[in-house]
């Protein structure tokens, strides 16, 4: 049976979506009710400190047309104060209105309900129509049609939250919602920002045909693409790592992602792309390795040459990226990439390495202690890549590593 046909477990019980909802709801009404406490809080020393600093009985604050108390009567109210009754604070109007809401909400009203809501430009509520609306679409083709049908001309913060419940919805993994998904996506008619959106809500799916593959590749390296065009390399990578995860299937994707590292003339795309096989560790086979060998050395970002020097560490012929490694280093003048050169040497071939990370060392005396220091941890026995790098003096020699490696 193919993976996408493995039916779905049924929930035992049929309210527990809305009751997961209600449970949301309860929440965010007592942060909501824990900020207007904390309002009052921060109000009541505000006026303590004012009395405090104009040294005015309550008389002098007291509002106009107020009949202006004796010392007496000041000192006799004061003393009350201690023994009154403790101050009752009422839900904020908000909560009440989720409440309603959540009770009441079908997916025919939500975007008139959603709206003075979404007024507020409260995150946590932001979040909490989010999730709403996933449990009223639920796997239900016409309701997410219908919720795409709104994104076509919805304003930039209701799409928000339309394209992030489609997302997170039963109903997107159904062909014919997944199918419209990407043909909107692709959509040229349709503005950047529209089409990020989408392409957002795209990296849910499983699996792409070739012909989608295609048009999203050319999409990704399109000079004018934006921001659009690296979320669209970003799905690449994100569908990719789930097919490989459920199938195997990793070449057609990494072509994609190599085409886009090399032919993109935005720089931060280009990263992007070499940086996400990594989420799925593909094993590179001859053409994805010379593909990679010739960023290596043409790539024109410190990062990105980095990145291509992470990736060929991931080449099924562990020899021939050595030859690769050590050729590319004494051409190489940024110490950062030497750095991950020499690192990623060891990373694809451990202990056999050695004698290339050797000659690095020499080409550049700056690596001398780190050589010595991985000959010591591999004459230990410690073969492991992981062990191995944990057990150096320090994995940041050269100050290079500016985010996880």
């Amino acid at each position: 049976m193919p993976p996408d046909s493995v039916p779905r477990a049924e929930s035992p019980r049929a309210d527990r979506p809305v009751r997961r909802t209600a449970w949301r709801v309860v929440a965010l009404g007592a942060a909501l009710l824990v900020a207007g406490v904390g309002w009052w809080t921060w109000r009541a020393p505000s006026v303590a400190s004012e009395q405090h600093t104009t040294g005015s009985s309550p008389a002098v604050i007291a509002q106009s047309g107020e009949t202006h108390h004796s010392a007496a009567q000041a000192n006799t109210l004061a003393e009350g104060e201690a023994t009154a009754a403790p101050r009752r604070f009422d839900a904020p109007p908000c909560w009440q209105d989720l409440e309603r809401f959540n009770a009441e909400v079908t997916l025919g009203t939500f975007r008139e309900w959603a709206a003075p809501l979404l007024g507020s430009g409260d995150a946590l509520v932001r979040e909490y129509l989010q999730a709403r609306l996933a449990e009223l679409i639920g796997r239900d083709a016409a309701k997410a049609g219908e919720v795409l049908d709104w994104a076509r001309e919805a304003p930039a913060d209701e799409l928000e939250v339309l394209l992030s419940g489609l997302k997170d919805s039963e109903a997107v993994h159904l062909p014919q919602v997944a199918a419209r998904l990407t043909a909107m996506s692709l959509d040229a008619s349709l503005d950047a920002e529209r089409r990020t959106g989408l392409l957002l809500a795209l990296e849910t799916q499983r699996h792409f045909e070739p012909a989608v593959l295609t048009r999203l590749t050319a999409f990704a390296k399109d000079p004018s693409s934006g921001e659009a065009g690296w979320v669209a390399t970003r799905t690449l990578g994100k569908v990719m790592a789930e097919d490989a995860r459920r199938t195997g299937e990793v070449r057609p994707y990494l072509d994609s992602l190599l085409t886009v590292s090399a032919e993109s003339p935005d720089e931060q795309i280009r990263y992007l792309a070499l940086t996400m096989p990594l989420h799925a560790d593909p094993v590179l086979d001859a053409k994805s390795t010379e593909r990679y060998a010739h960023i290596l050395t043409s790539e024109g970002s410190e990062d990105g040459r980095q990145a291509a020097a992470h990736d060929l560490s991931l080449a099924e012929d562990k020899a021939h990226v050595l030859e690769l490694y050590a050729k590319a280093f004494p051409a190489e003048q940024n110490v950062c990439v030497r750095w991950a050169l020499f690192r990623f040497a060891a990373r694809a071939a451990g202990r056999e390495a050695l004698p290339v990370m050797a000659t690095m060392a020499l080409v550049d005396p700056r690596f001398q202690p780190t050589y010595q220091d991985f000959e010591r941890i591999y004459a230990s026995g410690v073969v492991d890549f992981e062990r191995v790098w944990l057990s150096l003096s320090t994995q940041d020699p050269f100050g290079c590593l500016h985010h996880d490696e």
